[in-house]
């Protein structure tokens, strides 16, 4: 128990950690390119200031918009890791890990900034992807093996 509470702290430790430092890093970077720079022919790094959630929701530029996500995204965080104290596989610790370090790392975001700095622009065939960070990587990865798991046979007879 206390292995997979380890490795979820780990796990959401490494997620924050990377984020803000490609974060300052990136923000910097990109003060220098306003029009952004295209790495490849699908692939852009642009400065995308998001005031709200995934994709943009709920955003409000005002100071009630950033406080209110704030504390909602704390309140989920907590409730994240009383699961993670109760995970029982390391899958489930490591993904809630991913999910608790991208969710604080963009709170800190907020605080400091008042918006969620975004740089990775996919786009193919005159689609885009939204811009997005590597906090939110983090929460999509760890949403995905939380799925992955849900799916996983536990031997339980029905």
């Amino acid at each position: 128990m206390i292995g997979l509470r380890r490795l979820g702290l780990a796990a959401a430790i490494l997620t924050l950690l990377v984020d803000r430092v490609s974060k300052h890093w990136l923000v910097g970077v990109m003060e220098g390119y306003p029009q952004g720079i295209e790495v490849t022919p699908f692939f852009n790094l642009v400065m995308v200031w998001n005031p709200g959630v995934s994709f943009g929701l709920f955003g409000s530029e005002g100071e009630f918009g950033r406080w209110a996500l704030s504390i909602l995204a704390l309140v989920i965080t907590g409730a994240l890791l009383v699961w993670l104290w109760r995970a029982q596989t390391k899958l489930v610790a490591l993904a809630l890990g991913f999910v608790i370090g991208g969710a604080i790392s963009n709170v800190i975001d907020r605080i400091y900034w008042g918006k969620v700095a975004d740089f990775f622009d996919f786009h193919v065939a005159g689609y885009s992807w939204p811009a997005f960070n590597l906090s939110d990587s983090g929460i999509v990865i760890g949403v995905g093996l939380l799925l992955l798991d849900s799916l996983w046979p536990r031997g339980e007879k029905e």
